[in-house]
């Protein structure tokens, strides 16, 4: 009798399998379609019923602009994925990615973990365990303070010595001209591999892709912001652990160039006794538990691992060595590009942080007259070149897509709507940064001006501090480095990149388009990553103090 039934059913499904499945998927979607109760906000339909839809989007290469449309045609909340609400309300930040709110980044970063030897590094910033990060934070925080930028500075100023030296030979009245986005990731890559190790890859001194390292990590993130969003994919893909094991058994190399630099670096420092294994001890060669003479980032991380050895393992010195590849060269390099090309559509902005400039030389602000460099307590002194960094950073934020976190359970109440535990919810520096109420209407320009006060007005008059005011909300608002406990760990880093090399680069060449009606071509891989962007160069000769008449330019 058993059998008997038992072969109704075989013959049922085989006759009605189709049926059984079309079924399966579309009681699927339907449960997709009212998660959490998320069918009351709009967005596209299809993005409702499964995540494939902006796996799509996101691979389509621009869904930043995507986000602009929708939130300009749905309002302040829309839907992105079954499970997924994007934010344009600037009252949601503070929600989202305050302090101790319980929100914890969602699996799209553990994507973006890395590989060295087929074991998946957990870094401070891909991992999504708040307590891990709090903890790794205390570890290595005062290695990224302010306070620490001194420290760091004469590695800049060796590699932006190069830089100039290099731009000089190579590009100074070459008529073939420069791929300046290109030339400004390469010298990103040298800054940060300088402070990190004391070391530059070598991508300034041979105008080449090191390693195609950066090549690599171009294709990465190429990978990383499709595949993040349906995160669980990576599992079959780049973190198989069927592939994992063969890289750990030596049958294939899973280790990502960046890491195989970092790890070669670590070698050097600590001798022989690096093992090959990420999960194995780093000794140090000397004696006096991991000292080393230079004050660079991998010595300050080695100093953590002493003070802090129960939690500070070798496998995170070597994760967070790995780690600043990625933090310190893609974005810092979008964000000069972005402040150099706006700069060169915008002749009269040029023009008038040139003069800035000039007129700090000719009043002695600069120490240095022979090559150039400014210091960063020099770019402090110059407000225009702030407010055009600010603006740059407002108009293309190089995170291109909504920094993702999970509602804490039972829920939240983020900008007056109520959002049950386990959603996805995020909000893109993309849209926040074109919100007019922060912004002005005009939050489509650049325009420098906006950032700074109307000198004419009376100190304490009410528009001044009303200007003053409206400032500091937009300082406030800034969402390009992240918000909260979160902010990119290196934002400081980066930012003593880029006082310093704008207008140190300013003072010594003349930059234009190769061809002015060239405009550049975005690609929105995670990062907004700007292309055709070719510059010329020609040598200026440096205002000296008390110079008076019309400047060489």
């Amino acid at each position: 009798m058993q059998g008997l039934e038992n072969s109704v059913v075989v013959s049922f499904i085989a006759q009605c399998w189709l049926p059984i499945i079309v079924s399966a998927i579309l009681a699927c979607l339907v449960k997709n379609r009212y998660h959490n109760g998320l069918n009351k906000y709009p967005g596209p339909f299809l993005a409702s019923l499964t995540d494939l839809w902006r796996l799509w989007d996101v691979y389509r290469r621009r869904p930043e602009r995507t986000h602009q449309q929708l939130h300009a045609k749905y309002g302040d909340v829309v839907r992105l994925g079954p499970n997924t609400l994007s934010f344009a309300d600037p009252k949601s930040l503070k929600t989202i990615y305050g302090l101790n709110k319980g929100f914890v980044k969602s699996d799209f970063y553990i994507v973006q973990q890395s590989i060295v030897k087929g074991h998946v590094l957990s870094s401070i910033f891909s991992t999504t365990d708040n307590g891990f990060h709090a903890n790794f934070r205390r570890s290595i925080n005062s290695a990224f303070t302010m306070s620490a930028l001194v420290q760091y500075e004469p590695f800049v100023d060796n590699t932006t010595k190069l830089f100039f030296e290099q731009t000089e030979r190579l590009f100074a009245g070459n008529p073939d001209g420069c791929d300046f986005t290109q030339w400004l990731q390469f010298y990103a890559f040298d800054v940060i591999g300088e402070i990190t190790y004391s070391k530059r890859h070598g991508f300034l001194e041979k105008n080449e892709d090191i390693d195609g390292i950066i090549k690599y990590l171009g294709n990465l993130f190429l990978y990383v912001a499709p595949i993040g969003q349906i995160p669980w994919l990576d599992r079959l893909f780049l973190k198989n652990p069927i592939y994992l094991k063969l890289s750990q058994w030596g049958f294939v190399d899973a280790t990502m160039p960046v890491a195989s630099f970092a790890r070669a670096r670590m070698a050097e420092r600590l001798g022989p006794n690096l093992n090959g294994d990420p999960s194995k001890p780093l000794l140090p060669v000397s004696t006096g538990k991991g000292e080393v003479k230079s004050p660079d980032l991998l010595s300050k991380f080695l100093a953590a691992r002493d003070a802090r050895p129960e939690f500070m393992t070798d496998t995170l010195v070597q994760t967070m060595a790995v780690s600043m590849a990625f933090a310190g060269s893609e974005t810092t390099a979008i964000s000069l590009s972005s402040v150099f090309y706006y700069l060169l559509r915008n002749p009269s902005k040029l023009d008038r942080l040139l003069k800035e400039i000039d007129d700090a030389s000719r009043s002695g602000l600069f120490s240095d007259y022979e090559t150039g460099l400014v210091t960063w307590a020099e770019s402090q002194k110059l407000p225009y070149l702030d407010a055009c960094i600010k603006e740059s950073f407002r108009i293309h934020p190089a995170a291109g897509l909504p920094l993702e976190r999970i509602v804490p359970e039972p829920g939240v109440e983020i900008a007056g709507h109520y959002v049950k535990g386990g959603t996805i919810v995020g909000c893109s520096a993309w849209v926040i940064h074109r919100r007019p109420e922060i912004w002005g209407e005009d939050v489509d320009v650049y325009r420098p001006e906006r950032w700074l006060v109307d000198e004419k007005l009376p100190v304490g008059s009410e528009e001044r501090e009303e200007q003053e005011k409206r400032i500091r909300e937009m300082n406030g608002m800034m969402f390009h480095f992240g918000m909260g406990s979160r902010t990119c760990l290196g934002k400081n880093i980066s930012l003593l990149e880029i006082y310093k090399v704008t207008p140190s680069l300013l003072r010594r060449f003349e930059i234009s388009f190769k061809d002015p009606k060239q405009e550049w071509k975005l690609v929105n891989a995670w990062f907004v990553k700007q292309h055709n962007f070719h510059t010329m160069f020609e040598l200026r000769d440096l205002v000296k103090p008390g110079q008076t008449g019309k400047d060489k330019r």
